[in-house]
């Protein structure tokens, strides 16, 4: 077959599964907490979907079945290379999704209040973190009934168990979920929209930049986490933190610049660090931020690695922006 005829042959079938790319890209993000294992398993889903594409039957809808396919494709890859969450609550793997990509999501139901918090909440990094702490399959069983809205009679027809299986591992799910979320989650601000809360990130982004630790400890609850995948290491409560800031070197540091933004709907801060050999500010870390009544309840720390995949500038000039 030449590549002409196999470009005619495939075009029909990515007319039918692009438009379902992103969805079941953040869904195999809840899965498996990895922006980039999410984007390999997006494309084994297709992959998996073309060879098989004779055996859709239409007893679903094609959306129904892409989930089915890639949710196994999860589950294929978890049984093979994930490892176990590390003690103390952090998951090394964990990667950022920006906010932009999201957009991109189906609008569906998304108008009603209800959709919009679920949407949200089930993508903030305190959601994700706790996902991974769960079993594989009642990881799926969890996202596919609670997110998703999947009936447990399908769920389990997906996962060839019985009703009865599918409702005790949502039940443990749940459990899990319970045990590993902050106390404070309930009342889990991810959003940036309240004007209260931005004031409090313009506020860190101050304290940060004049390396304020004494401004930026007023800030934090008395409970905050923060972590900084993938390096080992959950700093829990006030003391902690500000002790591990302190011996990284904080208030040692150059000049900093700051880039708003957001990622899993939460308000993030990127840093960026000058550069005096390249006459630049160049990126630092990137601080995704959890807000609950008023104060931070988490704050998770990625690299510069992430900044291309979340969309911000490789370099701020001297008059570049603030």
């Amino acid at each position: 077959m030449t590549r002409r005829e196999n470009a005619m042959m495939t075009a029909p079938f990515e007319r039918l599964t692009e438009p379902h790319r992103r969805e079941l890209h953040v869904h195999c993000y809840r899965m498996l907490g990895s922006f980039e294992d999410a984007e390999d398993t997006v494309q084994e889903t297709f992959l998996r979907a073309w060879r098989r594409r004779e055996t859709f039957e239409g007893r679903s809808t094609f959306r129904a079945w892409l989930y089915r396919i890639a949710t196994n494709a999860c589950l294929d890859l978890l049984a093979k290379r994930r490892p176990e969450p590390a003690t103390g609550g952090e998951v090394p793997w964990l990667q950022p999704y920006p906010d932009r990509l999201l957009d991109e999501l189906p609008a569906g139901d998304a108008e009603e209040p209800e959709a919009v918090a679920v949407a949200r909440e089930t993508i903030e990094l305190a959601y994700l973190v706790a996902v991974q702490h769960l079993a594989p399959r009642p990881r799926a069983v969890l996202i596919l009934r609670d997110v998703l809205g999947w009936p447990a009679r399908d769920v389990a027809e997906l996962l060839g168990d019985s009703v009865n299986s599918v409702n005790s591992a949502l039940q443990r799910a749940r459990a899990g979920m319970r045990e590993h979320l902050p106390a404070s989650r309930q009342d889990w601000n991810g959003g940036t929209d309240d004007a209260a809360t931005r004031d409090l990130v313009r506020r860190f982004t101050e304290a940060s930049v004049a390396k304020d630790v004494d401004g930026l400890a007023a800030l934090l609850r008395d409970d905050v986490r923060c972590s900084m995948p993938p390096t080992p290491g959950l700093f829990l409560g006030r003391d902690a933190v500000v002790r591990d800031w302190l011996g990284d070197g904080f208030e040692e540091l150059g000049h900093l610049r700051t880039v708003p933004t957001s990622v899993n709907r939460q308000p993030a801060v990127a840093f960026y660090l000058w550069r005096p050999p390249d006459g630049a500010y160049l990126p630092l870390t990137i601080d995704v931020l959890g807000v609950t009544g008023g104060a931070i309840a988490e704050i998770v720390t990625f690299d510069h690695t992430r900044f291309p995949s979340l969309g911000l500038p490789e370099r701020l000039t001297a008059d570049g922006p603030q």
